[in-house]
């Protein structure tokens, strides 16, 4: 069920153009960076968007010229490791699948985290996701209490997902659109 779930959201994704999913992220962008939480956060684990995804690169250098400390994860086995960067341009590769990745980086301890930015394919409107199958944010999530925010294009968002006992809901999901504040 989630499968077919992430096909087709993820097929309506692909299919927005290049201009699209920017203007769409920029909007998206200007209502991340005015969350309260966003806002009190001094270190921020962002994801590095990959393909069709909302573009998060131009966030995670803004936050970092802002002075936020910026963290992203690399994959390591089944776990994710979360590195500080100091250079979007100088400091990420290619990893895993040719997402991006931190090349170096200081490991920073999940408790020291005040927003995580949490990437899916599909979301539903009790912050619910459906993630891309391989569950490095299933194995996250549950050690961590602080604020959770997904980015998501409006045609992300369903009224409800298919949910298993181990799944994490976030806590805002931010869209073109709107915010929308699921679990306090």
């Amino acid at each position: 069920m989630k499968s077919a779930i992430r096909k087709k959201v993820l097929d309506e994704r692909f299919a927005l153009t290049p201009e699209e999913r920017r203007a769409r992220s920029r909007a998206i962008e200007q209502r991340l960076f005015s969350l309260p939480e966003f806002e009190a956060a001094a270190v921020v684990l962002f994801f590095a968007s990959f393909q069709s995804e909302v573009e998060t690169h131009f966030m995670i250098r803004r936050a970092l010229a802002e002075g936020k400390r910026v963290v992203l994860p690399k994959v390591k086995g089944k776990e994710l490791v979360l590195l500080e960067i100091a250079n979007f341009d100088k400091d990420m590769l290619p990893g895993a699948w040719g997402i991006p990745e931190p090349e170096r980086g200081t490991p920073v301890p999940l408790a020291d985290i005040g927003l995580i930015v949490v990437p899916g394919a599909v979301f539903d409107e009790q912050g619910n996701r459906v993630g891309y199958g391989a569950g490095y944010y299933d194995r996250l999530l549950p050690a961590y209490s602080g604020p959770t925010v997904a980015l998501a294009f409006e045609l992300q968002v369903l009224p409800s997902v298919p949910v298993d006992d181990h799944d994490i809901p976030v806590k805002r999901i931010v869209t073109e659109n709107r915010v929308l504040v699921v679990n306090k």
